[in-house]
This record gives C-alpha cells, sequence and structure tokens, in this order.
C-alpha cells in the first residue's frame, strides 16, 4: 500500500516524498509535548514535522533543523518554504556529531525523535536506516552532545519505545541531564505497559520528576479526549 505523499495541518502541509521516515504518531506526541523555549534545535528533522510543530507553538522561537539525509532535506526545504513560519526556521545537512562540535551557539531547547534500533537487522535502504539505527547516531553521541549545546538550564525533549528506556535513561544520568517530566503514552486503556515515553530532561538539577499517564485511543479505538486536546490545534 503507498505511503500518502502528503499531511495537511490546519497551519501547515508536510510533504513526505523523499524522506525516508514518514509523518508518524510519535512525531505528532513530541511535537505537541515537547517542553519550549526561544532557541530550539531539532536533531535529525526528517519532513521537518517537529519544527513545523514547535514554530507553531512558540511563535517568538528561532528553529534549527538539521538532517544528515539529502532526502529528507529535500522534502523539509520544501515543508518550511511553503510553511507561515520559513522565516524562523534554518536547515542545515550535517551528521549531528560534526554540526555539535562545529555550532559554536548554544540552545535553550533541543528535540529529537532518535533512531533507536539497535541488534534489529539493518534496512537496504541507506536512509532508512540512518533514521531508524542507532548505528547513525548512537545515544551516548546524541545525550552528549545536547548536553554540550544546551544553556544551563536548558531542556531536552525525546520519544522513545519502552525497550530502550532503561539504556537511554542510563546514558542521560551518566552525562548529568535530570529527568524532568516522563509521559507514558498507551496506545488503548486495556494495555498495561505504555507504548511511547515523550521525556524531557533539563540540564541542572530537579527535585523530582513529574509522571503522567496518558492513552491515545478510547475502548471502541476512537481517539481519546486528551488525544483530541493536545492535537487540537495541528490536526484538521
Amino acid at each position: 500500500m503507498r505511503r500518502k505523499e502528503y499531511f495537511e495541518f490546519k497551519q501547515f502541509t508536510v510533504h513526505q516524498e523523499h524522506a525516508a521516515m514518514k509523518v508518524g504518531t510519535d512525531g505528532a506526541l513530541l511535537g505537541s509535548l515537547a517542553a519550549t523555549g526561544k532557541r530550539i534545535l531539532d536533531i535529525g528533522t526528517g519532513t521537518g514535522l517537529l519544527s513545523l510543530m514547535m514554530a507553531q507553538r512558540c511563535p517568538d522561537a528561532q528553529i534549527t533543523a538539521i538532517d544528515v539525509d539529502g532526502n529528507a532535506i529535500i522534502d523539509a526545504q520544501r515543508n518550511f518554504s511553503e510553511s507561515p513560519f520559513g522565516d524562523r526556521i534554518t536547515l542545515k545537512q550535517a551528521p549531528f556529531q560534526v554540526f555539535a562540535k562545529e555550532e559554536e551557539g548554544k540552545y535553550d531547547c533541543i528535540i529529537c525523535n532518535p533512531p533507536y534500533f539497535d541488534e534489529s537487522l539493518e534496512s537496504k535502504d541507506e536512509s532508512r536506516t540512518r533514521a531508524r539505527h542507532t548505528s547513525s547516531l548512537p545515544f551516548r553521541d546524541l545525550i552528549g552532545g545536547a548536553y554540550e549545546l544546551l544553556e544551563d538550564e536548558g531542556v531536552f525533549s525525546v520519544c522513545i519505545p519502552p525497550e530502550v528506556l532503561s539504556k537511554f535513561s542510563a546514558e542521560c544520568l551518566i552525562k548529568g541531564f535530570c529527568l524532568m517530566t516522563a509521559y507514558k503514552i498507551k496506545s488503548v486503556p486495556r494495555k498495561k505497559e505504555p507504548k511511547r515515553f515523550i521525556l524531557v530532561y533539563k540540564k541542572g538539577r530537579i527535585v523530582e520528576p513529574q509522571e503522567y499517564t496518558f492513552c491515545m485511543q478510547n475502548p471502541d479505538g476512537t481517539r481519546s479526549e486528551w488525544y483530541q486536546e493536545i492535537m487540537k490545534d495541528f490536526y484538521l
């Protein structure tokens, strides 16, 4: 079945003919729940969805979006230029490891929907492998680079699945991040375990993290009131 080549949101359209990773629920969740700021870095922007959502949520923000993949850059460039927010988003093509070493400025907010497949088989599609597998951006490189690029008290928001929660959390703790907020997202109420975690870390000490559990769907499969509420400004 052919994937839809574009998604229309209330204030922008996301074209995705070239990018390996298409618009999905993970990105939408992170874009609506991530901590906000005035100088934002979007690591691995893909189609540019996260940058566009953050630009809509933060009218005064300046956003830098980076991606290593040329196909993703094609889609992101179009999506930014055709949006109302294009003058506030700067797009760069570079591996994050290189960007982190060369970037001289600091950010108060970093967002990333990181690659998290580790030991699973890699795709024959090179772009898809880069987008999905930690071989292209290991957690240690991502977390270390994000920590160095953040201002003191800056925030780092990510979306990860439960199978890598322990590993990711341990790397954050080692580097010096403190968990500020954890959103445990279940697909339906009957599921015992969350399907995804939206985690917000802070560069600095936090007394006690705030934890929330939400469901995306009702028992009958319809969108939950909570999910409709957080997406009401984006979904048509």
